[in-house]
């Protein structure tokens, strides 16, 4: 509208946030503002603006000044616009960098300690708990193995013949389980030897026990 119309044009929007954006054709919105109060209201009231307005103006400039450095020296510190800036305001950028990284490396140097502080603290925790352990160890240990072992001799001692085998039991039992069958088989064997010794002093020689 400014160039196609040759006008002055002043333009002021506020964003849903309150943000504020303005737009002057002759880079000097008070200057349209004054003259559009000028043709707005009476002259008595708009020959001089009021010292609050003046105020607010200024302190508006001197916010929206700070906010474009913020922004530029952000952009800056991103790589970014660093073709309007003279040497020494990159070196100035350059050590402010160099301080930066200092604070950053600083930072994460002191994490990691604390990090290994913390590490170590469990360590210390669980090799106490681990001698703990040990000590309860080697306080009951040496019993259990001393009585297992005197147990196992005292139930071997006890039944000496419980790891014999079956015929071997068998063999060993006492005569008055099968009185008859004891008694038969040693009847038989005098009797053997009784006909043995007869014969042989009938004879005169020796003859078998079977004949």
């Amino acid at each position: 509208l400014s160039v196609l119309c040759d006008a002055e044009v002043a333009l002021i929007i506020f964003s849903n946030r309150g943000k504020l954006f303005e737009f002057s054709s002759n880079n000097s919105m008070l200057k349209t503002l004054e003259r559009y109060q000028k043709c707005s209201y009476p002259v008595a009231e708009v020959v001089v603006p009021s010292k609050e307005i003046q105020n607010s103006y200024q302190e508006y400039l001197k916010l929206k000044g700070k906010v474009e450095a913020l922004q530029r020296s952000q952009r800056n510190l991103l790589g970014e616009d660093l073709g309007a800036l003279s040497s020494r305001e990159l070196e100035q950028l350059e050590n402010q960098l160099d301080v930066s990284l200092k604070h950053i490396r600083s930072t994460k140097t002191q994490l990691m300690l604390d990090q290994l502080c913390d590490l170590k603290r469990k360590e210390q925790m669980l090799q106490e708990s681990n001698r703990i352990l040990k000590q309860k160890l080697q306080e009951v240990g040496p019993e259990n193995p001393l009585q297992l072992s005197w147990d196992n001799n005292a139930a071997g001692s006890s039944n000496p013949y419980s790891r014999q085998p079956a015929h071997t039991e068998s063999l060993l039992q006492p005569m008055g389980f099968d009185p008859p069958l004891q008694i038969g088989y040693t009847a038989v064997s005098v009797e053997q030897m009784n006909q043995g010794a007869l014969a042989h002093t009938v004879n005169g020689g020796f003859v078998n026990g079977w004949m």
